[in-house]
């Protein structure tokens, strides 16, 4: 991993999740990772529901509009 590019860390994170959506049919959690793929992904992508909609599996969560 350490010789890869940051798109490339990207990429990579972004198909373990595609890949194991696939695998069970839902979105995948922490839990279906080991801790080291787990701890990868975060590093790459941010917090797991960052992480979920950069892999396109979840919708991008728009801010809360602030009222005056």
């Amino acid at each position: 991993m350490s010789g890869m590019s940051g798109e490339e860390k990207r990429s990579w994170a972004i198909a373990q999740l595609r890949e194991k959506y696939s695998q069970l049919g839902r979105l995948p959690k922490k839990e279906d990772f080991d801790q080291p793929t787990h701890s990868r992904i975060k590093a790459y992508l941010g917090p797991w529901p960052r992480a979920l909609e950069a892999a396109g599996l979840k919708p991008v969560r728009q801010p809360k509009s602030r009222r005056s």
